[in-house]
């Protein structure tokens, strides 16, 4: 597989790489796992919240309100 970065991009990862005893393909290697994880568990978490819209898991914007009030009121008094 190939990629193409921009001069500056490249620039940085050449800088990364120094600094930290290691070639580009690895950092590179391990920004794309690590972008791929991020993704996954991304997807995983919206399939999640919307099951639990399916299933009427839900607060109606009233009880937010409440709730935000309620955990402001307790930080001030704490304050």
């Amino acid at each position: 597989m190939e990629i193409n970065l921009s001069a500056e991009l490249q620039a940085k990862l050449d800088r990364l790489a120094a600094q930290q005893g290691r070639d580009r393909e690895s950092l590179v290697h391990e920004a794309v796992e690590r972008l791929v994880g991020y993704d996954e568990w991304f997807i995983r978490q919206v399939e999640k919240g919307l099951a639990q819209v399916d299933r009427g898991e839900v607060l109606e914007q009233e009880e937010v309100a409440e709730r935000m009030e309620r955990l402001i009121t307790e930080k001030q008094r704490r304050a």
